[in-house]
């Protein structure tokens, strides 16, 4: 019993760490809106099957129905958008070093805007993971050698993260994390709808059901958005949201893996020694006891 919650962690992160080769086979045959807005749509139906069954229900307070909307113009609407397109332009692994970054900037904004206290191995943990991010995507002359636009767009999406955070921190006390996720999904598929219809309908139809693309979609909406979320879910509860949250810098580290005998992503020593320091500033960023620093650190968006 003991080692379950922790099986279940790194299952979640595998999952999460395979979304990003299953975005790449996707994208062969799908344009971006199309694979995030059937991601959506499969996910609503798992996971409003799933509170269903487990009677895990709870209305939303008519105040809080602001702060839903709020949450879901971050995640997933722009940082599915920031996320999506951005892989585009850059390789998965790449995409998986940029948004594992995500937990850095949460510190950074959890201590300008509500002045949460760090630590001196949390400020080094900050600057570190950002000189890992530069060796990773520069060359040994200093010029960056990704796509600019890439790296823009996957910014995107960890500033719209970091936003999700400081607004889930008004809710995560009081919905069930399933009940959160579900609704703010929801809002979202309603925000990709016209997009999805005005931009990328006529593709999809022409272009049809294309086994294996199609079916990383199935994948994505499954694995990704309900079960690697359900898997974290029940983890915490037993070790929880600040230590679980450790595990995550692992998805750089099974992305890379995974995207070599996938989808053939190469990495040189310059960008494994770069990735090395990003995990490595990523522990100590987040190496503190704050238990609600912990939770807002805890919810990255990787599951919605």
């Amino acid at each position: 019993m003991k080692g379950r919650p922790y099986a279940a962690l790194v299952l979640s992160m595998i999952f999460w760490a395979l979304s990003f080769v299953w975005f790449k086979v996707a994208n062969v045959d799908y344009n971006p809106i199309t694979i995030v807005f059937i991601r959506l749509c499969i996910a609503i139906l798992f996971l409003t099957g799933f509170i269903w069954i487990t009677g895990r229900f709870t209305p939303i307070q008519k105040g809080d129905r602001k702060y839903f909307f709020l949450l879901a113009l971050f995640e997933p609407f722009l940082y599915f958008l920031g996320e999506s397109f951005g892989l585009t332009y850059v390789s998965s692994t790449v995409g998986s070093v940029i948004i594992s970054t995500i937990p850095v900037f949460a510190v950074i904004f959890a201590w300008v805007i509500h002045r949460e206290r760090l630590k001196l191995i949390n400020y080094l943990g900050v600057i570190l993971s950002f000189i890992g991010v530069l060796i990773f995507i520069t060359n040994k002359s200093g010029n960056i050698v990704m796509n600019p636009k890439g790296l823009a767009l996957m910014f995107l999406a960890v500033v719209s993260a970091v936003g999700y955070n400081m607004v889930l921190r008004r809710l995560a006390y009081d919905y069930d994390p399933v009940i959160i996720v579900n609704t703010q999904n929801i809002i979202g598929a309603i925000l990709f709808l016209p997009l999805f219809l005005v931009l990328d309908l006529k593709d999809l139809l022409a272009t049809g059901i294309v086994t294996k693309s199609f079916g990383s979609i199935i994948f994505l909406a499954i694995f990704a958005s309900c079960g690697a979320f359900v898997l974290y879910a029940y983890s915490v509860r037993f070790v929880g949201i600040a230590r679980a949250n450790i595990f995550s810098n692992l998805i750089p580290v099974f992305t890379a893996i995974f995207a070599f005998f996938i989808v053939g992503d190469r990495l040189t020593v310059r960008n494994g020694i770069g990735m090395a320091i990003v995990i490595a500033g990523l522990f100590l960023s987040q190496a503190w006891n704050n238990r609600k620093a912990g939770v807002d650190a805890g919810f990255t968006g990787k599951g919605d």
